[in-house]
């Protein structure tokens, strides 16, 4: 089949797979939420068995060990060397990944209806939570890129193994609450809703760099394909939805994006409160400049990614992209020219792991738990 023609057996699937669950997930969060019966599972076991092993967990429930099971089983596909090069080369692109997640593809999804009801029923990204959220999301993406993160002792590992658990937690709580329309919207967190967030991760990421003059190679994509796709198999994607090319992704992508609806009335209230989000970003000097900068640059680049109808269907205020062509000239040199050499390479990796810690991990450091709590 063309890359380019609809596939009807595809968009069926996906379509099935809207009120599909990760089961597993599935069970313990029924385990966890079952309270006071014998043989249930309780968050200090979870806790215990993502610190130190299910085995480690006496007389673990018989839904905790076959969740752990399947998360610590590293399938023959796994390539760590790979996994490894794939984080690097994340952490080489430094500041363009973060300026990608938070604009194309988290701000982006809230054009569509269904999942960001979602995150408005949990108070996710609302109000004063909404800082703590994008931290909470960031850390975990930076995370899994640090070396040797994915490995079962590796912080990135734990981190992803507890956003699956978290979310099957929500979708437990939405599930039996009764006020969510799965007839219209699939499961609160389905299987395909699931493979579009990866899809954010590894193609979107890897397309929105390019828009913004970063060069990247074949074998560059294939590493940082490869570190998701792992990433992917511990949050429960399904694994014929596990790609090693950029190409696949990117073609379930443009199927995923058939399926979804848009103008929601979701969507305008989160990407507002991430725009107004950077009026509380920590700075140590001249922090109220720096915070209106941050606000106009962030509104800049979304105009660029999102065009205009975009930032209208969102309720946000007009702009124009002036942030997006001194980036651009800056990446050129960086990434197509700097970065055709080694020690250019080794450059901009220094450069990227110093973003991660300035930013990231100071603006954001009030609002950065060690691990997210199990608060839904």
């Amino acid at each position: 089949m063309s890359r380019g023609r609809v596939d009807e057996r595809l968009l069926a699937t996906i379509g099935e797979r809207l009120t599909a669950r990760d089961e597993l997930g599935a069970a313990l969060a029924a385990s966890l939420r079952d309270t006071g019966r014998p043989g249930t599972a309780t968050m200090k076991q979870v806790r215990r068995a993502l610190r130190e092993g299910v085995d480690a967990v006496p007389e673990a429930p018989r839904a905790l060990r076959d969740f752990f099971a399947a998360v610590e089983t590293v399938p023959d596909w796994v390539d760590f060397d790979l996994v490894e090069e794939g984080a690097r080369v994340s952490r080489r692109f430094g500041r363009n990944t973060a300026d990608v997640m938070l604009q194309l593809a988290l701000i982006g999804s809230y054009r569509f209806d269904g999942p960001p009801r979602l995150l408005v029923g949990t108070g996710g990204l609302v109000g004063g939570s909404a800082l703590r959220r994008i931290a909470e999301t960031q850390h975990w993406a930076t995370a899994v890129t640090a070396p040797g993160a994915l490995r079962r002792d590796g912080e990135g590992f734990r981190l992803t193994v507890h956003v699956r658990l978290m979310h099957a937690l929500v979708n437990h709580r939405f599930e039996h609450s009764g006020g969510w329309d799965t007839g219209r919207f699939g499961l609160p967190v389905n299987r395909s809703d699931l493979a579009a967030t990866l899809g954010l991760f590894n193609a979107v990421q890897l397309l929105g760099v390019r828009l913004l003059g970063v060069r990247v190679t074949r074998a560059e994509s294939r590493a940082v394909m490869h570190l998701w796709k792992y990433v992917g198999h511990l949050l429960g994607v399904d694994e014929d939805w596990l790609f090693d090319h950029e190409w696949q992704q990117h073609r379930l992508n443009y199927h995923l994006l058939l399926t979804q609806s848009y103008g929601g009335t979701a969507g305008p209230p989160l990407a507002g409160a991430l725009v107004e989000a950077q009026r509380q970003l920590h700075f140590t000097h001249f922090a109220r400049v720096r915070r209106a900068y941050a606000r106009a640059r962030l509104l800049s680049m979304l105009r660029y990614f999102l065009g205009r109808r975009g930032l209208r269907d969102l309720g946000l205020p007009p702009a124009l992209p002036w942030a997006v062509p001194p980036l651009m000239v800056a990446n050129l040199l960086r990434y197509r020219i700097l970065g055709r050499t080694e020690a250019g390479r080794a450059h901009l990796q220094r450069r990227g792991e110093r973003f991660i810690d300035r930013h990231l991990r100071r603006h954001f450091h009030e609002h950065t738990p060690d691990v997210a709590p199990f608060d839904v």
